[in-house]
C-alpha cells in the first residue's frame, strides 16, 4: 500500500512539470506577433525621437541659385602672354570646371562666372587661383597644376619684408635670388619642388606649404648676403632629408 501511495503521489508533480513546459514553448504565430509588435514600437519610437533624419545633400543642391563671379586684373605686361595662351587658360575652366569665362577689355579685367552646369561648388575658386597665377607670371603649365592637386598655394612677398634695401643694393639682391643665366632660382626651384616668379622687387611662389617655406627660407638668406654656395648646401641637406622621410 505504501508504494501505491508513493507513486500516485509522484503522479501529480510530474503532470504540472509537462504543464510548465507547455506554457514555456512558444509557436510560430506567437512568433510572428511578437515581431510584429516589436517593429511597431521601434517604429513609434523613431517616430517620437527628437533627432531629424535628413537626406545627404548633392553637390548640385548644395549652390546657390545665385551665379558667383570672380574678377582678377591683368597686369599691362602680361596682356601679350594672356593673348598667346588664351586658348591654355580658357579651356580647362570651361571643358573641367564647367565655368564661363571672359576678358573684358575695358576694365582689363578676366572675368569667370559659375552657371547651370557648374557641379563643384570650389570650381570658381580654384578658376580664381589658376587665373591669379597666371597674372603673376607663372606658365599657364605651371598654373594649371592649381586645378589638378589640392595642396598647392600660392605666396607673395617683397624684398623688403626681409631686408630694407635701395638702389644698388636691391639690384645685387634679385641679382643674387636669380644667379647667373637663373642657375640660383633654377636650383631653389628643383631642389624644392616649387616654382619661383621673380617680378621686379616681388618673389612669387607656387608650391606645397612645406616646400613653399624651405624655397621660402633659401630666399630670404639670399636676400640677406649669405653666399649661394652656403644656400646650395643647405638646400642640399635639406633635400636629403627628405628623401629620407619620404
Amino acid at each position: 500500500m505504501a508504494s501505491v501511495v508513493d507513486t500516485q503521489q509522484l503522479q501529480p508533480t510530474h503532470n504540472t512539470a509537462m504543464d510548465e513546459d507547455d506554457e514555456v514553448l512558444i509557436t510560430a504565430d506567437q512568433l510572428n506577433s511578437v515581431a510584429a509588435l516589436a517593429s511597431t514600437s521601434a517604429a513609434e519610437g523613431a517616430a517620437k525621437s527628437d533627432k531629424p533624419d535628413f537626406a545627404p545633400l548633392s553637390a548640385k543642391d548644395l549652390q546657390t541659385k545665385r551665379n558667383e563671379i570672380r574678377r582678377i586684373r591683368v597686369p599691362p605686361h602680361r596682356f601679350s602672354p594672356l593673348k598667346a595662351d588664351w586658348l591654355k587658360i580658357y579651356s580647362p575652366i570651361v571643358e573641367y570646371l564647367k565655368l564661363q569665362i571672359r576678358m573684358n577689355p575695358k576694365t582689363r579685367m578676366i572675368e569667370i562666372r559659375s552657371c547651370a552646369e557648374t557641379e563643384d561648388v570650389g570650381a570658381i575658386q580654384k578658376a580664381a587661383d589658376f587665373v591669379r597665377a597666371y597674372c603673376m607670371g607663372f606658365t599657364a603649365e605651371d598654373s594649371l597644376a592649381l586645378l589638378r592637386m589640392e595642396d598647392l598655394f600660392l605666396e607673395t612677398f617683397e624684398v623688403k619684408d626681409v631686408k630694407t634695401l635701395n638702389g644698388d643694393h636691391l639690384s645685387r639682391a634679385i641679382g643674387r635670388i636669380a644667379g647667373k643665366d637663373g642657375k640660383t632660382k633654377f636650383t631653389i626651384e628643383n631642389t624644392t619642388k616649387t616654382r619661383i616668379v621673380l617680378a621686379d622687387s616681388k618673389i612669387h611662389i607656387l608650391g606645397t606649404y612645406q616646400n613653399i617655406k624651405i624655397a621660402r627660407d633659401a630666399v630670404c638668406n639670399l636676400i640677406l648676403g649669405s653666399p649661394p654656395g652656403k644656400v646650395y648646401s643647405n638646400l642640399r641637406t635639406l633635400s636629403s632629408r627628405m628623401k629620407e622621410r619620404f
